[in-house]
């Protein structure tokens, strides 16, 4: 991202997303924003590869997330949320999980806030392994990675 990029634009969108569950689907918008201007082109190449989830592995080795998990919310979007939708939150978050080798961008906050709490109440190391052996297959197709 540019030094000093606004982070206005980014919580509009969440908000868009969250209150109005738009589905990512043709022109509409995606998870991720599309043509974020904050986003420098390294940056895209880094996020389209899922490089730029690299870093997250100091914050496992430090133990504020898991590997399999939630991915973490931001506050101001968790301001946003239903009483239902704070149910993801029961779960360490994590680098990856089963919304991000399910659905990555291609479904609404909505949905992907169901996968998560899929997750939550199915919590098993089969579970999790699946999602382990998933995941590798995501990143390298790139299907929905927004």
């Amino acid at each position: 991202m540019y030094v000093n990029a606004d982070p206005e634009v980014h919580l509009q969108h969440m908000r868009d997303l969250i209150l109005n569950d738009v589905a990512p689907t043709g022109a509409r918008p995606s998870l991720k924003m599309v043509g974020d201007c904050r986003i420098t082109g390294l940056g895209r190449f880094l996020r389209r590869s899922s490089l730029d989830e690299l870093p997250q592995f100091i914050n496992i080795l430090n133990g504020n997330m898991s590997l399999i998990g939630p991915r973490p919310a931001l506050p101001y979007e968790v301001e946003c949320y239903e009483e239902w939708q704070k149910h993801r939150l029961q779960a360490v978050p994590g680098l990856t999980g089963w919304w991000q080798v399910q659905g990555r961008c291609r479904v609404s906050f909505d949905e992907a806030v169901r996968m998560d709490i899929y997750y939550v109440e199915h919590l098993s190391l089969t579970l999790d392994l699946k999602i382990l052996l998933l995941t590798p297959w995501a990143v390298i197709s790139g299907k929905g990675a927004g």
